[in-house]
């Protein structure tokens, strides 16, 4: 019995409701597909730009495209072969992502864009000073004071590290300035 079989709510009184379980955001066999179709064209381009550098063997040696040619040429079969063997397969596949999982994916990426982002406009240190703050009182439920001392103490060690042990230029922000770095 899983564990979406055994999560049971209680409504009224002499009513019980099943949970539903997580469905699937999307099946496993597109997935496949689509890295199977993906790799046909990228052994497509690589066989085709490998031909414009040549592959053939001069009296001195294989030109420049020679052997990259032949692996573009064992990555297509490959891929074929694979892509062959996913839509063979019946249509009830696996869950490739759920959307339980995929939510949890996002609350990684997401504020890892946001951050790249940040970067720009307020430097590395307080960009990651406000990312791992948010990370571990968001996502890892622990208290704002020990999330900002946290914070704070990893944005001291890399500013420590970078700036003054390694003398490494990393990109800097308004705060940064202000304080004559």
């Amino acid at each position: 019995m899983s564990q979406d079989e055994i999560n049971v709510t209680q409504g009224a009184p002499d009513t019980v409701r099943i949970a539903e379980p997580d469905r699937p955001l999307i099946g496993s066999r597109l997935v496949e597909a689509v890295v199977m179709a993906l790799l046909i064209g990228l052994a497509t381009v690589l066989g085709w730009d490998n031909v414009r550098t040549g592959i053939s063997w001069q009296p001195d040696g294989p030109e420049a495209g020679y052997f990259p040619f032949y692996l573009s040429v064992l990555l297509g079969l490959a891929a074929l072969y694979g892509l062959g063997e996913t839509l063979l397969k019946s249509a009830a596949g696996e869950a490739f992502v759920t959307r339980a999982q995929f939510a949890r994916v996002l609350q990684v990426f997401v504020p890892s864009v946001l951050f790249v982002a940040a970067t720009q406009y307020l430097g590395i240190y307080v960009a990651s000073f406000v990312l791992v703050a948010g990370f571990m009182r968001i996502v890892g439920g622990i208290s704002w004071w020990k999330s900002l001392v946290t914070a704070l103490v990893f944005a001291l060690v890399i500013f420590l590290t970078f700036e003054v042990a390694f003398n490494v230029i990393m990109p800097k922000g308004p705060l940064e300035a202000a304080l004559g770095f």
